[in-house]
C-alpha cells in the first residue's frame, strides 16, 4: 500500500492552526514559518505568548535588537487576534540595562489586544515595581498573576478590574492601603491568593467579596514586621481558605457557611490577647468540613473552642509541646462527626496518654473510621497514643502508620507490636507506609518557626 503524503494539517481552518501553535514554545512556533507560504506569518496570530529564560539563552549583543524588533512585531502589529495569555517567565528583567527591554510596552501591547490572562515573573526589580496604570483598568483581564521577587507593588489610585476572577501575588511586598484599594475594585474575584508575601503598613485587611471561592493569605513571618492588623473577611461563597501568619491583632470572619476546606498555620509573637485573637479566627471557620491546623504551643490552652458540627476531616500538625494530648482529646469533643483524623507530630517523653481520665469523645465512639499517624519513630509514648485510639475508637476501619527513619526489620517489629494491641473495633486494619521526607515543607515551617522567635523542637512534617 502506498504511503499517503497529503498534508492534512495545512488544510485545517486558520483559527484551528493558530490554536495549535499556541501550545508550542514561541521559538518552535516561529520555525513553522518555513513549512509553506500559508504558514509564513501564521505564528504572528497565536493567542498565547510566553517569553522565558530559554528564549534569551542564545541572545548576543548582535542579535538582541533583532529580538526586540521581533517582539514588537509580534505584539504591536495591527489586525492581530486577541490574546488569551501573555506570560513573562523568570529570566526576563524589568530593569535590564544590558538589553533595555521595553517590558512595560510589551504589557501595554498585550492589554491593547484584549488579553485575558497576564502572568509576570520578573527579576531585578529594585525596591518598587511600578506597573503600567492601564493594567489596573483593563476590562478584558480575567487572570492576573504577579511575582515581584521582594519588590513593593504600587497600585494606582484609579483601579477598575470588573471582570478579573483570579488575582495572585507571589514573593511581593504589599501594603495595606494598596491591597485594600485593589481588592475593593475587583468585584468578580473568585480566586485571591498571596503566596509568601510581606504585608507592610497594614492596620486592616478588608476582604468583602461575595463572589470569592478561594482565598490564600500566606504572609512571611519575620521579626521586624508589624502584626497589629485586623483581618476582616465577608465571603459567603468561600469554599477554600488558607492562612499562614503570626496571630494578628484581631479577626472578624462572617458568612463562612459555604467553607469546605481550611488550612490554618498560625504562630505567636508576644501579645497579651494572642490566644483570644486566635480563638476568634478558629470560631470564624467552625462550619468547615475539612481542617488542617498548625499551631504554636500556647494557643488555645484556656479559651473555649466552638463546636465543629460539619467537620469530618481533621489534620493536626503540632509544633511539639507538653500537654498536647490533653488539648487534642478536648478538641475531639468539639468535632462530634469526625471521620478521618491525621496526626503529624513527635510525641515527647513528657506525654502520658495512658493516664488520661477524660471522658471519651462521641466521635471516637460513633463516627471515626480512619486514623493516620505520620512521622512514626517508635517509642513507648507513641505506642501509648496509638493504644489510646485503638481502645476508644469503636467503629475504626483503618489505622495508617507512616514511618520515615525505621529499617525494614524495625518496621516488621513495629507491625507485629501494633497487631498485638487490643482493638475495640473488629473491622480495624493496620497498615504501615514508608514516607519520604518533604524537605521543602520542613524548611518552610522551620523558617517560620525560627522567624517568630521560637526554639526548634524536633519539628517533623509528614507527606
Amino acid at each position: 500500500m502506498a504511503m499517503c503524503s497529503e498534508d492534512r494539517i495545512s488544510t485545517l481552518p486558520y483559527h484551528i492552526l493558530c490554536h495549535i501553535l499556541s501550545f508550542l514554545p514561541i521559538k518552535e512556533a516561529v520555525r513553522t514559518s518555513i513549512i509553506s507560504t500559508k504558514w509564513r506569518y501564521l505564528f504572528a496570530s497565536i493567542s498565547t505568548i510566553e517569553f522565558d529564560r530559554c528564549l534569551l539563552s542564545g541572545l548576543t549583543d548582535r542579535n538582541v535588537d533583532s529580538f526586540k524588533n521581533f517582539v514588537d512585531r509580534l505584539l504591536k502589529f495591527p489586525d492581530q487576534v486577541s490574546l488569551d495569555c501573555f506570560r513573562l517567565s523568570d529570566g526576563i528583567s524589568w530593569n535590564d540595562e544590558d538589553h533595555d527591554f521595553d517590558v512595560s510596552g510589551w504589557i501595554c501591547a498585550a492589554l491593547y489586544r484584549g488579553v485575558k490572562e497576564i502572568d509576570l515573573h520578573l527579576d531585578y526589580l529594585g525596591d518598587v515595581l511600578t506597573l503600567p496604570a492601564v493594567l489596573f483598568t483593563c476590562h478584558s483581564l480575567v487572570t492576573l498573576k504577579l511575582n515581584a521577587e521582594g519588590s513593593k507593588i504600587e497600585v494606582p489610585s484609579d483601579v477598575c478590574l470588573g471582570n478579573l476572577k483570579t488575582l495572585q501575588l507571589r514573593n511581593s511586598v504589599v501594603d495595606g492601603d494598596s491591597i485594600n484599594r485593589l481588592i475593593s475594585n475587583c468585584h468578580a474575584l473568585e480566586d485571591l491568593a498571596f503566596f509568601e508575601c510581606f504585608l507592610a503598613y497594614a492596620r486592616e485587611l478588608n476582604i468583602q467579596i461575595p463572589s470569592l471561592k478561594r482565598l490564600v493569605l500566606d504572609f512571611d513571618v519575620v521579626e521586624y514586621r508589624d502584626f497589629n492588623y485586623v483581618l476582616l473577611i465577608n465571603a459567603p461563597n468561600l469554599v477554600y481558605f488558607q492562612y499562614t501568619d503570626a496571630v494578628a491583632e484581631g479577626y472578624a470572619l462572617s458568612n463562612m457557611k459555604s467553607l469546605e476546606k481550611a488550612d490554618i498555620s498560625i504562630y505567636r509573637f508576644d501579645s497579651s490577647d494572642c490566644e483570644t485573637s486566635a480563638t476568634h479566627l478558629i470560631r470564624g471557620i467552625c462550619t468547615v468540613r475539612s481542617l488542617s491546623l498548625t499551631i504554636d504551643e500556647v494557643l488555645f490552652r484556656s479559651c473555649l473552642l466552638p463546636i465543629f458540627g460539619n467537620l469530618i476531616e481533621f489534620e493536626y500538625r503540632g509544633l511539639g509541646f507538653n500537654g498536647r494530648e490533653t488539648w487534642l482529646v478536648e478538641f475531639l469533643h468539639c468535632v462530634p462527626n469526625l471521620k478521618t483524623l491525621t496526626l503529624n507530630f513527635l510525641v515527647v517523653a513528657e506525654t502520658q496518654w495512658k493516664v488520661l481520665q477524660m471522658e471519651v469523645a462521641s466521635c471516637l465512639s460513633f463516627h471515626l473510621k480512619e486514623i493516620k499517624i505520620l512521622n512514626f519513630q517508635g517509642g513507648t509514648r507513641m505506642f501509648e497514643m496509638i493504644s489510646y485510639f485503638l481502645d476508644n475508637a469503636m467503629v475504626l476501619e483503618k489505622l495508617m502508620i507512616g514511618m520515615k527513619t525505621l529499617s525494614e526489620t524495625q518496621q516488621s517489629t513495629v507491625f507485629n507490636q501494633l497487631l498485638q494491641l487490643p482493638k475495640s473495633s473488629k473491622k480495624c486494619q493496620v497498615k504501615l507506609t514508608y514516607e519520604e521526607r518533604k524537605a521543602k515543607l520542613i524548611e518552610r515551617l522551620h523558617t517560620l518557626n525560627a522567624a517568630a522567635g521560637f526554639r526548634r523542637r524536633g519539628l517533623n512534617i509528614g507527606c
